[in-house]
């Protein structure tokens, strides 16, 4: 076995892409055309052209400009779901979105990797599940394998490598759980007087926005 990695070795010939060639490559265009543009096609018209190609797609749902998907078939979004501009999804292995969930933009849901152990650096996939409610805060990476449980919050910017518990804030490179989130009537409500004056004795991390706004 070589000690570095030798990209000549690379072979990917076993890789089942889930569709025929005309699929794909007529898929490559409908993308380029409807989809990874600033135009603004109506997110109706676009759910309808990824059901087509054998994408899930329930009702109410928001797809942003730039929207970049591999395979659509391996695609199941749930009802309500917001996908922010910018946002890709490399679906090598099913991602499946589930209901109320905010991808926000600029956000990478990557079933694919390498494994760096093997010199022709084998392509290895794996699902990603992202469970009713939670929030993919702007330019997030959710890597392979992962699921988000219900109710999670990622936080902006955060490398998800392992399993997020639900109704959990995570945050960082990689991301570690922050704090458990309640919900309810009364969260709503500030538990101290808020001021008007910028106090200048926070530290810049508690001053700072936690996560991103709505796609």
């Amino acid at each position: 076995m070589s000690a570095v990695v030798n990209l000549g070795e690379y072979d990917n010939s076993d890789f089942d892409r889930g569709a025929p060639r005309w699929k794909r490559g007529l898929w490559v265009v409908v993308r380029c055309v409807f989809f990874q543009n600033p135009c603004p096609w109506g997110s109706a018209f676009r759910s309808a052209l990824l059901r087509y190609f054998g994408a899930k797609i329930g009702k109410g749902v928001s797809i942003g400009s730039n929207l970049n998907i591999s395979f659509p078939w391996r695609l199941v979004v749930g009802d309500h779901v917001w996908i922010g501009d910018d946002v890709g999804i490399l679906s090598l292995a099913q991602v499946t979105i589930e209901s109320s969930v905010c991808v926000a933009r600029r956000s990478f849901l990557c079933t694919g990797s390498h494994d760096m152990r093997r010199e022709d650096f084998k392509l290895k996939v794996a699902p990603i599940l992202i469970r009713t409610g939670s929030w993919i805060a702007i330019g997030s990476l959710i890597l392979a394998g992962v699921t988000i449980g219900e109710g999670a919050v990622v936080s902006a910017g955060s490398v998800v490598l392992k399993d997020v518990p639900p109704n959990c804030l995570v945050r960082g490179n990689p991301a570690t759980v922050m704090y458990e989130i309640f919900r309810g009537p009364e969260s709503a409500k500030p538990s101290v007087p808020v001021s008007r004056v910028r106090d200048k004795s926070m530290s810049p991390p508690d001053r700072a926005a936690v996560i991103d706004g709505e796609p």
